[in-house]
């Protein structure tokens, strides 16, 4: 189990600029997300519906922490144009504990 504080880095594929905006602003403004990194012109490969596709899109770097984790998978779903979208995170081990704090504290319930 991890714990409720730990802080996480969520990403999150989208297929463009206005969906990952729209995204970004309702976690941040909600309180799910300390901060949202759009990284705009990926490539993405993958395989659906029994077809590989290539698209380009926007990835989603998203700071939030563990406690907040399944309100933000929850609104990222709701709000998202996929039918399945990814929804990553991963624990950050090691970062700087001023801007670790400030996460922690931003997405406070």
């Amino acid at each position: 189990m991890t714990d409720p504080k730990t802080v996480l880095l969520c990403y999150c594929t989208c297929p463009d600029a206005a969906s990952a905006q729209r995204l970004a602003d309702a976690l941040v403004n909600e309180a799910l997300a300390a901060c949202v990194n759009r990284v705009p012109g990926i490539q993405s490969t993958y395989r659906w519906q029994g077809k590989v596709i290539t698209d380009t899109e926007e990835l989603l770097l998203i700071k939030t922490t563990a406690e907040r984790f399944d309100a933000l998978k929850t609104r990222v779903l709701a709000l998202h144009p996929y039918d399945v979208p990814e929804v990553i995170a991963v624990p950050i081990e090691q970062a700087h504990a001023p801007y670790l704090d400030w996460i922690r504290d931003a997405v406070k319930n």
